[in-house]
């Protein structure tokens, strides 16, 4: 062996046991310090890792994460996310706004015209489901369902006696297209329970109430909503009234209308113009370029004169219509100031199901105003009672109360001035009739709708002795069926003094004569009598009867 070997082990023999102890020193000395920084250092070695997960999302969702992660509580998390939207869209304008999924999917039954379900239009009488009428070509009118039957059980629910609301009932009746649902109906000399099988189907939601003539050449239309087979239904409408009828004007009721698709306000607009490529809307917004709405030239009917007939309920796509018209001075605004909408918004789904409608717009008419009502400067509490004002303030009573938000002036094709800023004043006003406010009145009305059913299915033949243009003219209430209307009400819970203010009782033998109608000849009934006493379609009829609307409307 080399002495240099040997020379080598003995310095590594003596030095090795040191090397070893100061390694395992050195490591004991580690070990401690992070022990000791361990306990403090450990929440923020945890956060620190939330931060790197949440990677550039945003501060709201980050502070949720971490209000999730380490409160020192176990917070809602849902109800403190939908506090947090709240809080984000209330710095927004009015109409931008947060949609849970289970309120989206009515909203998206309304805007679409259809739902599952299984087509039949009901109410509740003394606890129990009671069929006004099975929907024409709908599945309950398949398989024999009928006006009157009353709805015992849905599946192994008994349903008859309990007090459900609506949307219980709703739950319990609608479904996914195709799938079955069994009802036990109790039917009228039946002693036994009859049981229907219903294939549930879509079911439309008509956004046009009724087509009907007002005289031998005015039709009338009532459009409650622009969802996405309004158009369809107006086209509709049209033929019936022009092609059956010989309608030559029309009358558009789009009071209380709260609006809906654009373009369905645009297509039905089309129908009024016979020029092609003419100005109905455009709408700018910071992140979207101006677009512009033209009529399309393709009119199936030549309709003479319109009126449109709007109030203070009249919104959106509604104003759209309505500012059209005014602004080519192609027909007559009759009514009250409109709503004031004048902001366009888009539908963003969320993952979980919601919704977020935003505005991402403003829509202007063809002369260039926007109606948009304020809702900056006086903020939301004062956009929200808008209403209250216009009646305290007597707007709704005088036309010379009605304010005017921007007095910048517009001009329509015949260079009549108009304002926007606020709505949009229609060319004759008509006041509102604030008795329809009383409270006595409106306490024995909502009784009508439980006595009508009753009174018509007592009533069996009185459908075979009129038709629906003699029950208008000569049909009157019999006095006894009116006191045997107010001892029904009596008999519900009312406890309120019999009215016996002349105005009241009049009033209410004329709803009750317009209910009986609709249970009798449908919605084509009830408008039928109630129009016969319209202010605003009377005042627009005899506006059509000139030989120039515009001018007899619009003269000082």
């Amino acid at each position: 062996m080399d002495p240099q070997d040997n020379s080598f082990f003995r310095k590594v023999s003596i030095w090795l046991p040191l090397l070893l102890a100061g390694v395992l020193a050195l490591g004991m000395f580690i070990g401690l310090r992070y022990q000791a920084a361990s306990a403090a250092s450990q929440g923020s070695v945890e956060l620190a890792k939330l931060q790197r997960n949440l990677g550039g999302q945003g501060k709201v969702e980050e502070l949720l994460r971490y209000i999730d992660a380490k409160y020192v509580e176990e917070a809602d998390k849902d109800a403190i996310t939908r506090k947090a939207i709240d809080a984000v869209i209330k710095e927004l304008d009015p109409h931008s706004n947060y949609i849970s999924s289970e309120d989206l999917i009515a909203i998206n039954e309304q805007l679409e015209g259809n739902f599952d379900g299984i087509g039949v239009e009901f109410m509740i009488l003394d606890d129990t489901i009671v069929v006004v009428s099975p929907l024409a070509g709908g599945p309950s009118e398949a398989v024999g369902i009928r006006a009157g039957d009353k709805i015992v059980t849905i599946e192994d629910s008994i349903v008859a006696g309990v007090e459900l609301a609506t949307q219980d009932i709703f739950s319990l009746l609608r479904g996914e297209k195709g799938t079955e649902v069994n009802v036990g109906i109790k039917r009228a000399g039946q002693k036994e329970l009859l049981s229907f099988n219903i294939t549930r189907d879509k079911i439309p939601v008509h956004s046009v109430d009724v087509a009907v003539m007002l005289d031998e050449k005015t039709g009338f239309i009532k459009v409650n909503r622009f969802s996405a087979t309004t158009y369809d239904e107006f086209v509709q409408s049209l033929e019936k009234l022009v092609e059956k009828n010989e309608m030559v004007d029309l009358v558009i009721d789009l009071r209380h209308n709260p609006g809906g698709y654009l373009t369905q306000a645009t297509n039905m607009l089309s129908q009024l113009f016979p020029e092609k490529g003419k100005l109905l809307v455009y709408t700018e917004g910071r992140t979207v370029k101006r677009t512009e709405y033209n009529t399309n030239g393709r009119p199936f009917y030549n309709i003479g004169k319109v009126v449109i007939l709007i109030d203070e309920g009249s919104a959106s796509a509604s104003e759209i219509m309505a500012g059209a018209v005014q602004d080519h001075d192609r027909g007559v605004l009759v009514g009250r100031r409109s709503f004031g909408k004048g902001l366009v918004q888009e539908q963003y789904p969320l993952r979980d199901g919601s919704a977020l409608r935003l505005t991402v717009a403003r829509y202007y008419t063809p002369s260039g105003r926007c109606i948009q009502k304020d809702y900056e400067e006086e903020g939301a509490a004062a956009y929200d009672r808008d209403m209250e004002d216009r009646f305290t303030n007597g707007e709704l009573s005088e036309k010379g109360n009605i304010e005017i938000a921007d007095t910048t002036k517009f001009f329509t094709d015949n260079g009549y001035i108009v304002y926007g800023g606020g709505g949009i004043t229609p060319d004759v006003f008509v006041p509102l009739d604030t008795f329809t406010l009383r409270e006595d009145y409106l306490r024995w009305r909502q009784y009508t709708a439980g006595f009508v059913f009753r009174f018509v299915e007592q009533e069996a033949g009185l459908a075979d002795r009129y038709q629906l243009n003699d029950f208008v003219s000569s049909y009157q209430v019999p006095n006894n069926v009116f006191q045997e209307y107010i001892q029904y009400a009596r008999e519900q819970g009312e406890e309120s003094a019999i009215p016996t203010n002349n105005r009241v009782l009049k009033e209410l033998n004329r709803f009750l004569k317009a209910r009986i109608a609709r249970q009798l000849y449908g919605n084509e009934g009830f408008f039928a009598v109630w129009n016969k006493d319209d202010d605003m379609i009377l005042e627009a009829l005899k506006v059509l009867k000139t030989d120039d609307p515009l001018a007899a409307a619009r003269k000082e």
